[in-house]
């Protein structure tokens, strides 16, 4: 059971998120200092970091969180599913309730130009992407599936692709709601491609 102080970190740590965010899709990541965000946050601009290893992780601050359901749809698959089709279900089962790791949604349209217009940003999706595969290949093997790295690599490319496709099409002005059919249909398609090759060469 979390104790009162772990409650109270969190707490904190969701506060600076928050208002770091506001201030970032307001005037956007570059613009926005650590030490304004302290003051908004009114604490003090080691807590930050305290928090967020890195200013980045102030705006991808749900990281830890996808890490975690990503592993745990590996490992507590149930008997007779793969691993892959594991997180085709995780992925489908949260853009279908909206949450924001997976869902194609209009009011993030302004988070996803935010990211755009910094390579800080971009650079540091690239790292967490790199940590997110390393975290699924970790559980992969754990759960003795074949090849864990190569089967990784290929589910989180796929996946890559169709989220990509879709947020440049959001950017591009599309419909959020078609866009969104589209993308929950693709992500099952070259999730299925990716489990289906790999069934092949088994």
């Amino acid at each position: 059971m979390e104790g009162r102080r772990e409650r109270k970190k969190a707490e904190v740590r969701t506060r600076i998120s928050e208002i770091a965010t506001a201030l970032f899709l307001e005037r956007g990541f570059d613009a926005v200092s650590v030490s304004e965000v302290a003051e908004a946050a009114d604490v003090a601009r080691p807590t930050v970091f305290a928090h967020f290893a890195r200013k980045e992780d102030l705006l991808f601050d749900r990281y830890p969180e996808a890490e975690a359901l990503v592993v745990a749809a590996v490992e507590d698959r149930p008997a007779g599913t793969s691993a892959v089709q594991a997180l085709s279900g995780l992925l489908v089962t949260l853009a279908d309730e909206g949450h924001p790791l997976s869902a194609m949604r209009g009011q993030f349209r302004r988070f996803w130009e935010v990211v755009a217009e910094s390579r800080a940003l971009q650079s540091r999706a690239r790292e967490l992407l790199d940590q997110l595969e390393q975290a699924i290949a970790a559980a992969m093997a754990h759960t003795a599936v074949p090849e864990p790295r190569l089967t990784a690599a290929l589910a989180v490319a796929a996946y890559r692709t169709v989220h990509l496709e879709a947020v440049r099409r959001i950017l591009a002005g599309e419909d959020a709601t078609a866009v969104a059919v589209d993308h929950r249909a693709q992500t099952l398609h070259a999730i299925a491609v990716v489990d289906g090759h790999l069934a092949d060469v088994r």
